[in-house]
Protein backbone atom coordinates (compact mmCIF):
# COMPACT_ATOMS: atom_id res chain seq x y z
CA UNK A 1 0.00 0.00 0.00
CA UNK A 2 1.25 3.77 -0.84
CA UNK A 3 0.42 6.96 -1.17
CA UNK A 4 -0.56 6.83 -4.80
CA UNK A 5 -2.82 4.38 -4.52
CA UNK A 6 -4.75 5.94 -1.96
CA UNK A 7 -4.85 8.80 -3.90
CA UNK A 8 -6.20 6.99 -6.88
CA UNK A 9 -8.89 5.56 -4.15
CA UNK A 10 -10.11 8.42 -3.13
CA UNK A 11 -10.26 10.11 -6.91
CA UNK A 12 -12.12 6.89 -7.57
CA UNK A 13 -14.59 7.52 -4.23
CA UNK A 14 -15.22 11.40 -5.14
CA UNK A 15 -15.72 10.71 -8.92
CA UNK A 16 -17.68 7.69 -8.91
CA UNK A 17 -15.64 6.33 -11.89
CA UNK A 18 -12.14 4.40 -12.49
CA UNK A 19 -12.35 5.97 -15.96
CA UNK A 20 -13.19 9.74 -14.22
CA UNK A 21 -10.78 8.97 -11.74
CA UNK A 22 -7.49 8.53 -14.48
CA UNK A 23 -8.88 11.35 -16.37
CA UNK A 24 -8.48 13.27 -12.92
CA UNK A 25 -4.91 11.76 -12.09
CA UNK A 26 -3.68 11.92 -15.44
CA UNK A 27 -3.02 8.24 -15.76
CA UNK A 28 -4.06 5.45 -17.83
CA UNK A 29 -7.50 3.69 -16.58
CA UNK A 30 -5.42 0.28 -16.51
CA UNK A 31 -3.06 1.82 -14.24
CA UNK A 32 -5.69 2.92 -11.92
CA UNK A 33 -7.93 -0.02 -11.79
CA UNK A 34 -4.45 -1.88 -11.30
CA UNK A 35 -3.95 -0.02 -8.19
CA UNK A 36 -7.19 -0.65 -6.75
CA UNK A 37 -7.08 -4.10 -6.95
CA UNK A 38 -3.45 -4.26 -5.51
CA UNK A 39 -5.42 -1.84 -2.46
CA UNK A 40 -8.07 -4.19 -1.92
CA UNK A 41 -5.88 -7.42 -2.26
CA UNK A 42 -3.66 -5.90 1.30
CA UNK A 43 -6.78 -4.57 2.93
CA UNK A 44 -8.72 -8.00 1.82
CA UNK A 45 -11.97 -6.37 1.13
CA UNK A 46 -13.92 -4.65 -1.97
CA UNK A 47 -13.76 -0.95 -1.79
CA UNK A 48 -15.94 -0.55 -5.09
CA UNK A 49 -18.26 -2.15 -6.65
CA UNK A 50 -18.18 -1.34 -10.17
CA UNK A 51 -21.33 -1.05 -12.79
CA UNK A 52 -22.17 0.52 -16.08
CA UNK A 53 -23.00 3.56 -14.39
CA UNK A 54 -19.25 3.99 -12.24
CA UNK A 55 -18.25 2.68 -9.16
CA UNK A 56 -19.87 2.60 -6.08
CA UNK A 57 -18.30 2.55 -2.46
CA UNK A 58 -18.73 -0.21 -0.32
CA UNK A 59 -19.11 -0.22 3.60
CA UNK A 60 -14.91 -0.95 3.73
CA UNK A 61 -14.69 2.01 1.08
CA UNK A 62 -16.69 4.22 3.48
CA UNK A 63 -15.24 3.67 6.13
CA UNK A 64 -11.38 4.09 4.35
CA UNK A 65 -12.40 6.87 2.58
CA UNK A 66 -11.79 9.96 5.21
CA UNK A 67 -8.88 8.17 6.30
CA UNK A 68 -7.59 8.08 2.78
CA UNK A 69 -7.94 11.52 2.18
CA UNK A 70 -6.48 13.24 5.41
CA UNK A 71 -3.53 10.72 4.59
CA UNK A 72 -3.47 12.23 0.88
CA UNK A 73 -4.05 15.80 2.26
CA UNK A 74 -1.14 15.64 4.83
CA UNK A 75 0.88 14.38 2.77
CA UNK A 76 0.41 17.11 -0.15
CA UNK A 77 0.51 19.73 2.46
CA UNK A 78 4.07 18.56 2.82
CA UNK A 79 6.05 20.92 0.82
CA UNK A 80 4.62 23.78 2.62
CA UNK A 81 5.08 22.90 5.65
CA UNK A 82 8.76 23.09 5.04
CA UNK A 83 8.75 25.97 2.95
CA UNK A 84 9.78 29.10 5.15
CA UNK A 85 8.61 32.55 4.30
CA UNK A 86 11.31 35.27 4.60
CA UNK A 87 11.29 37.53 7.36
CA UNK A 88 8.85 35.44 9.56
CA UNK A 89 9.13 33.05 12.58
CA UNK A 90 7.87 29.91 12.09
CA UNK A 91 5.54 28.61 14.38
CA UNK A 92 3.96 25.05 14.21
CA UNK A 93 0.86 24.44 15.93
CA UNK A 94 -0.50 20.70 16.44
CA UNK A 95 -4.00 20.35 17.20
CA UNK A 96 -5.54 17.74 18.50
CA UNK A 97 -8.29 16.05 15.90
CA UNK A 98 -11.58 16.14 17.47
CA UNK A 99 -11.52 20.14 18.68
CA UNK A 100 -14.14 22.76 18.74
CA UNK A 101 -13.55 24.13 15.48
CA UNK A 102 -15.25 27.63 15.53
CA UNK A 103 -13.28 28.24 18.73
CA UNK A 104 -10.32 26.94 17.23
CA UNK A 105 -10.65 28.58 14.20
CA UNK A 106 -10.66 32.07 16.51
CA UNK A 107 -7.33 31.23 17.43
CA UNK A 108 -5.68 30.43 14.44
CA UNK A 109 -6.99 33.58 13.08
CA UNK A 110 -5.38 35.39 15.84
CA UNK A 111 -1.77 33.56 14.20
CA UNK A 112 -2.69 33.92 10.77
CA UNK A 113 -2.63 37.77 10.85
CA UNK A 114 0.12 38.12 12.45
CA UNK A 115 2.67 39.58 9.89
CA UNK A 116 5.91 38.13 12.45
CA UNK A 117 4.30 34.39 12.50
CA UNK A 118 4.82 31.72 9.35
CA UNK A 119 2.53 29.73 10.49
CA UNK A 120 1.90 25.57 9.95
CA UNK A 121 -0.93 23.90 11.29
CA UNK A 122 -0.08 20.08 11.47
CA UNK A 123 -1.74 16.98 14.16
CA UNK A 124 -1.25 16.95 17.97
CA UNK A 125 1.33 14.23 17.82
CA UNK A 126 3.39 15.50 15.21
CA UNK A 127 6.64 18.04 15.95
CA UNK A 128 5.15 21.71 16.97
CA UNK A 129 6.02 24.84 18.76
CA UNK A 130 3.00 24.28 20.43
CA UNK A 131 0.24 21.97 20.78
CA UNK A 132 -4.63 22.85 21.50
CA UNK A 133 -5.15 19.54 23.29
CA UNK A 134 -7.09 18.41 25.77
CA UNK A 135 -5.48 18.59 29.37
CA UNK A 136 -5.56 14.67 29.53
CA UNK A 137 -2.93 14.92 26.72
CA UNK A 138 -0.24 17.17 28.57
CA UNK A 139 2.91 15.29 28.47
CA UNK A 140 5.46 15.20 31.83
CA UNK A 141 7.33 18.21 29.62
CA UNK A 142 4.96 20.25 29.07
CA UNK A 143 2.96 22.76 30.87
CA UNK A 144 -0.34 23.85 30.39
CA UNK A 145 -2.38 26.91 29.95
CA UNK A 146 -6.28 26.64 30.08
CA UNK A 147 -8.15 27.77 27.54
CA UNK A 148 -11.65 26.59 27.46
CA UNK A 149 -13.71 23.86 28.98
CA UNK A 150 -16.88 21.88 27.14
CA UNK A 151 -19.20 18.87 28.46
CA UNK A 152 -19.51 15.61 26.72
CA UNK A 153 -22.88 14.92 25.54
CA UNK A 154 -24.42 11.87 24.04
CA UNK A 155 -25.46 11.51 20.43
CA UNK A 156 -28.60 9.67 19.93
CA UNK A 157 -30.77 8.82 17.00
CA UNK A 158 -33.88 11.14 17.11
CA UNK A 159 -36.37 7.73 17.75
CA UNK A 160 -33.69 6.41 20.42
CA UNK A 161 -35.74 5.89 23.72
CA UNK A 162 -33.30 7.86 25.72
CA UNK A 163 -34.05 10.65 22.91
CA UNK A 164 -37.06 11.65 25.15
CA UNK A 165 -35.03 12.71 28.18
CA UNK A 166 -33.47 15.99 28.69
CA UNK A 167 -30.24 14.88 30.05
CA UNK A 168 -28.70 11.63 30.75
CA UNK A 169 -26.59 9.75 33.23
CA UNK A 170 -23.60 7.82 32.62
CA UNK A 171 -25.84 4.46 34.30
CA UNK A 172 -28.50 5.24 31.86
CA UNK A 173 -25.94 4.00 28.85
CA UNK A 174 -25.12 0.69 30.20
CA UNK A 175 -25.65 -2.11 27.61
CA UNK A 176 -26.25 0.29 25.06
CA UNK A 177 -24.37 0.18 21.18
CA UNK A 178 -21.96 2.29 20.88
CA UNK A 179 -20.23 4.08 18.01
CA UNK A 180 -16.49 4.31 19.56
CA UNK A 181 -13.55 7.23 18.06
CA UNK A 182 -10.45 5.90 17.33
CA UNK A 183 -8.86 9.09 18.52
CA UNK A 184 -10.67 9.94 21.71
CA UNK A 185 -8.14 11.26 24.17
CA UNK A 186 -11.04 10.12 27.15
CA UNK A 187 -11.81 6.63 26.13
CA UNK A 188 -10.08 5.17 28.87
CA UNK A 189 -12.18 7.31 31.42
CA UNK A 190 -15.53 6.03 30.15
CA UNK A 191 -14.00 2.69 30.01
CA UNK A 192 -13.04 2.82 33.51
CA UNK A 193 -15.86 4.02 34.42
CA UNK A 194 -17.45 0.45 34.79
CA UNK A 195 -19.80 1.03 31.91
CA UNK A 196 -20.31 -1.97 29.85
CA UNK A 197 -21.00 -0.57 26.17
CA UNK A 198 -21.29 -2.70 23.34
CA UNK A 199 -18.98 -1.50 20.51
CA UNK A 200 -20.17 -1.59 17.20
CA UNK A 201 -18.12 0.96 15.07
CA UNK A 202 -15.15 2.78 15.62
CA UNK A 203 -15.30 6.29 13.30
CA UNK A 204 -12.47 8.09 12.20
CA UNK A 205 -13.67 11.44 12.83
CA UNK A 206 -17.00 13.19 14.36
CA UNK A 207 -18.48 13.46 11.37
CA UNK A 208 -19.06 9.59 10.27
CA UNK A 209 -19.85 9.14 14.09
CA UNK A 210 -22.74 11.30 13.84
CA UNK A 211 -23.54 9.44 10.53
CA UNK A 212 -23.45 6.31 11.81
CA UNK A 213 -25.73 7.64 14.74
CA UNK A 214 -28.04 9.04 12.01
CA UNK A 215 -27.99 5.56 10.27
CA UNK A 216 -29.40 4.22 13.41
CA UNK A 217 -26.13 1.67 14.14
CA UNK A 218 -25.85 3.17 17.58
CA UNK A 219 -24.97 5.83 20.20
CA UNK A 220 -21.50 8.01 20.28
CA UNK A 221 -20.36 10.19 23.39
CA UNK A 222 -18.71 13.13 21.81
CA UNK A 223 -17.37 16.63 23.36
CA UNK A 224 -19.79 19.00 22.67
CA UNK A 225 -17.27 21.46 20.34
CA UNK A 226 -16.75 19.11 17.51
CA UNK A 227 -20.49 17.71 16.99
CA UNK A 228 -22.24 19.35 13.76
CA UNK A 229 -25.66 19.70 13.19
CA UNK A 230 -27.50 16.39 11.69
CA UNK A 231 -30.92 16.37 11.17
CA UNK A 232 -32.05 12.88 12.26
CA UNK A 233 -29.23 13.13 15.41
CA UNK A 234 -30.24 14.42 18.68
CA UNK A 235 -27.56 15.25 21.72
CA UNK A 236 -28.18 15.35 25.93
CA UNK A 237 -25.80 16.32 27.89
CA UNK A 238 -24.25 14.18 30.58
CA UNK A 239 -24.79 14.93 33.73
CA UNK A 240 -21.75 13.59 36.00
CA UNK A 241 -18.92 16.48 36.47
CA UNK A 242 -16.64 14.56 35.11
CA UNK A 243 -18.12 14.28 31.72
CA UNK A 244 -16.07 17.16 31.22
CA UNK A 245 -12.53 18.26 29.29
CA UNK A 246 -10.37 21.21 29.15
CA UNK A 247 -8.45 22.50 25.90
CA UNK A 248 -5.34 24.17 26.55
CA UNK A 249 -2.15 25.35 25.04
CA UNK A 250 0.70 22.39 26.07
CA UNK A 251 4.53 23.74 25.50
CA UNK A 252 7.90 23.10 26.69
CA UNK A 253 8.41 25.66 28.27
CA UNK A 254 12.36 25.08 29.67
CA UNK A 255 13.04 25.74 25.73
CA UNK A 256 10.07 27.62 25.05
CA UNK A 257 11.82 31.16 23.41
CA UNK A 258 10.33 35.07 23.99
CA UNK A 259 8.30 34.95 20.77
CA UNK A 260 6.68 31.76 21.90
CA UNK A 261 5.68 33.25 25.32
CA UNK A 262 4.47 35.71 23.74
CA UNK A 263 2.23 34.22 21.44
CA UNK A 264 0.74 31.86 24.55
CA UNK A 265 0.15 35.52 26.25
CA UNK A 266 -2.52 36.36 22.97
CA UNK A 267 -3.78 33.05 22.88
CA UNK A 268 -4.82 33.43 26.57
CA UNK A 269 -5.74 36.74 26.20
CA UNK A 270 -7.94 35.51 23.70
CA UNK A 271 -9.65 32.93 25.37
CA UNK A 272 -12.20 35.35 27.31
CA UNK A 273 -14.31 35.74 24.00
CA UNK A 274 -14.39 32.60 22.95
CA UNK A 275 -17.14 31.86 25.71
CA UNK A 276 -19.80 28.73 24.86
CA UNK A 277 -20.45 28.13 21.27
CA UNK A 278 -23.65 29.39 19.84
CA UNK A 279 -25.73 26.54 18.49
Amino acid sequence: MDLRELGYFVAIYEERSVSAAARRSYVSQPSVSAALANLEHELATPLFVRHRQGATPTAAGEQLYPIAQRLVGEARGLPALFKAVPGRRRLTVGLMRSIDQTRTRALVEVLAHDAAIDLRLVDADQPCDLRIVSRTLQTPAEVFVPLWQERYVVALPKAHVLAARASLRATDLVGERLVARCHCENAARFAGAGQRFDVVAVAPTEEWALALVAAGVGIAILPEGSITRVAAVVRRPLREARARREVGIAYGARSAPAELARVVTRLVAKAPSLGRRRR
